[in-house]
């Protein structure tokens, strides 16, 4: 990163930050070398598929410092405050969960919009409201690992804003939102069915109106049909247990499914749409799409060699293939590996993935897809908890993490109940992501995606938030960051208040908001180098003592070390 001299005067507003390829190469550096847990070791594919492994050897009980459950914290939600990591300390990461596992989220989106107005008529055609209400839960709902397991299964099962051209989208896009909340603690076949059903990825994957080939050269659409298979449940290729693909003639990956698969499972989803569309009254778009028989394309049909016979009816047929989907042994290490790269690691071990797929295929009671116990086994994980070392450890915070982690940090709130973030899709002046924003159906970024012309390229390490992370979005991240650290957003105004306690001792300082926004991820090096900068900086006035805060907060957010989440 660039060097920020600290002066005695306000650092915002201050002159831009602008980052230099020196900087981004530091960057790169940085993030190819910090940790998180899990090995870089990969285990060779091979035609023999993995037995069921065993429970990952039960770690030994040593105390939890205050590093250990900041760093938990900041995987398992978005934040860490003291009583949150207080609160850990004393009952362990487990009894954590399980009282996050029930807590209450409030009133929903499609809810909040109504109580909001957003049901009138003017904004029919419109997406007024959403991001607002987004921004509401995510930066504030008491439920945390819930909010956090909904924008990482956000980005698994997209739904974008940006292919919703509906009546009424704003409240598709919401009732999206709200059904993957209501679905998240359950079973993955529950949220398969409610994904697919949804009024939002009805329209936006185009299985709503979908109907029976006519005779004319007319065929059922395929998109959903093959969206489903190879980005919600069992990937393009054949996978063992841990991930790594099944090998077939001459060594190469046997594929998963074939076109064939794709059209007859097309035929499936014919006959689906709104239930009871309404033109006045948009709450029809948190039902389920409903079946009509007129538009469904009869005869058997064979998906993933399960033959589906020509008596069932549509919501029958669709049964049959959301259990033959739910139930292919890829969904397991399909699904965790990319929870996995969500909540903790961009390149976990297969060993990683091999024990929380088998979790996925039986939680200990003969329940297959147990999202409960899946998202415990991500987080509990050896590899969860103890830092690692190796290059293909660690993943870079993506900018959403990075606003949010700020936001609940510091008190953000918004007075009036709006929560006018806005849209921060600009890679420029804002954070180049924005929640249910994603450019296409392949998220943000791609699970696979491996930086090239990189320390993490030259050693095939998947790294998916790096495909966001270029000049733009760097210097622009930094640039967003240093206004809204000291100024807010609009109404919404963060509270330093634990932390002007300290502004008098910069060592102490840095150490305070280092340990909440990084664990134990910053070097005693880089600690010291901000704390230097931040004793140059007078504390005689409280406006300087909050300036002095406030740079210790946007230097810290600014080093590599914080931006890869250990």
């Amino acid at each position: 990163m660039s060097t920020i001299v600290a002066e005695p005067t306000p650092v915002v507003p201050a002159q831009r930050i602008a980052l230099s390829q020196e900087s981004l190469s530091l960057l790169g550096v940085t993030a190819a070398l910090s940790a998180c847990g899990g090995g870089g070791g990969g285990e060779a594919g091979g035609t023999t598929a993995q037995p069921d492994s065993a429970p990952a050897p039960a770690p030994v009980q040593v105390p939890i410092t205050d590093a250990a459950a900041a760093r938990f914290l900041a995987q398992a939600g978005f934040s860490a405050s003291m009583a949150d990591i207080a609160s850990v300390k004393s009952g362990g990461y487990a009894a954590w969960l399980e009282q996050q596992f029930r807590a209450s989220g409030g009133s929903s989106h499609v809810d909040w919009l109504l109580a909001k107005g957003y049901g009138a008529e003017s904004y029919k055609y419109s997406f007024s409201g959403v991001d607002n209400s987004l921004w509401r839960k995510w930066l504030s709902s008491p439920d945390a690992l819930r909010q956090r397991v909904v924008m990482a299964l956000s980005e698994i099962f997209v739904v974008s804003m940006t292919g919703l051209p509906v009546a009424w989208g704003n409240f598709a896009a919401a009732a999206y939102v709200d059904m993957l909340e209501q679905r998240a603690f359950g079973s993955f076949r529950d949220l398969l069915e409610g994904v697919t059903l949804s009024c939002g990825m009805g329209v936006y994957l185009n299985m709503r109106g979908n109907k029976k080939e006519d005779g004319k050269g007319s065929a059922p659409d395929e998109n959903y049909a093959r969206e489903v298979m190879q980005l919600f449940t069992i990937g393009l290729h054949e996978l063992n247990l841990d991930g790594t693909p099944v090998l077939g003639a001459g060594g190469q990956p046997k594929e998963s499914y074939t076109l064939a698969d794709i059209t007859e499972l097309a035929r499936v989803f014919t006959g689906w749409d709104f239930d009871g569309r309404s033109e006045t009254d948009p709450s029809f778009m948190r039902r389920p799409m409903s079946h009509n028989a007129g538009r469904f394309a009869s005869g058997a049909k064979r998906v993933l060699q399960v033959d589906i016979p020509a008596t069932a009816d549509g919501p029958t047929a669709l049964k049959i293939a959301l259990d033959t989907l739910a139930n292919h042994p890829n969904v397991g290490p399909f699904i965790g590996r990319q929870l996995i790269q969500r909540l903790v690691c961009s390149h976990p071990s297969p060993a990683y993935v091999r024990r929380v797929a088998g979790v996925f295929n039986n939680n200990g009671t003969g329940q297959r897809g147990d999202m409960k116990a899946v998202i415990a086994a991500v987080l509990l994980d050896e590899e969860a908890r103890n830092v690692g070392s190796a290059p293909s450890s660690g993943r870079l915070r993506e900018p959403l993490q990075r606003f949010i982690q700020w936001g609940r940090s510091f008190g953000l709130s918004s007075p009036t109940d709006l929560w006018n973030v806005g849209d921060t899709s600009n890679p420029a002046t804002r954070l180049g992501q924005s929640p249910l924003r994603s450019p296409s159906v392949f998220n943000f970024f791609r699970p696979g995606y491996v930086p090239p012309n990189s320390q993490l390229g030259s050693n095939g390490i998947t790294a998916p938030e790096f495909q966001l992370c270029n000049e733009s979005t760097v210097a622009g991240y930094l640039n967003f960051m240093q206004g809204v650290v000291a100024n807010g957003i609009g109404e919404l105004k963060s509270v330093y208040t634990e932390e002007l306690a300290l502004a008098a001792d910069a060592p102490a300082l840095v150490e305070r908001v280092a340990l909440r926004l990084a664990g134990d991820g910053l070097s005693a090096a880089t600690k010291a180098t901000i704390a230097t900068a931040l004793a140059t900086m007078k504390v005689d006035t409280e406006a300087r003592q909050l300036n002095r805060v406030q740079a210790a907060v946007l230097l810290v957010m600014a080093s590599p070390e914080y931006q890869i989440q250990k």
